[in-house]
């Protein structure tokens, strides 16, 4: 793995944002975690990450293998499922119903919880 620099990830980082956003980003860095306008807390290695979707400096795979499987994993397409059929796939399985019979097969006196 290279090493990275932060400064020089996060000058890298703050181009790119600002070409697609138009805009600075506010980034807060907290015990290696870098948060980016108040969102969600990032590793430095996530920061470099997003510097290629963003469409900025390109930042090629640091090996061989990164470049491997980047190329041996084309991304998969997921079949759209309709909303509709989705819902329809409702179990009628209830947790409490089944405790309540499987509390009532007992030969003692059980009571259902609260």
């Amino acid at each position: 793995m290279s090493k990275m620099d932060k400064d020089e990830i996060i000058a890298k980082f703050t181009e790119a944002y600002q070409a697609a956003h138009g805009k600075a980003p506010t980034i807060e860095a907290k015990g290696g975690w870098y948060s980016v306008d108040g969102g969600k807390n990032l590793r430095l290695a996530q920061l470099e990450e997003m510097i290629a979707e963003l469409g900025g400096s390109k930042a090629a795979p640091a090996t061989k293998a990164e470049k491997k499987t980047a190329e041996a994993k084309p991304a998969a397409k997921k079949p759209a499922v309709p909303k509709a059929k989705a819902k329809a796939k409702q179990s009628s399985f209830s947790v409490k119903a089944y405790w309540a019979e499987q509390l009532a097969a007992k030969d003692n006196l059980c009571r259902e919880p609260r």
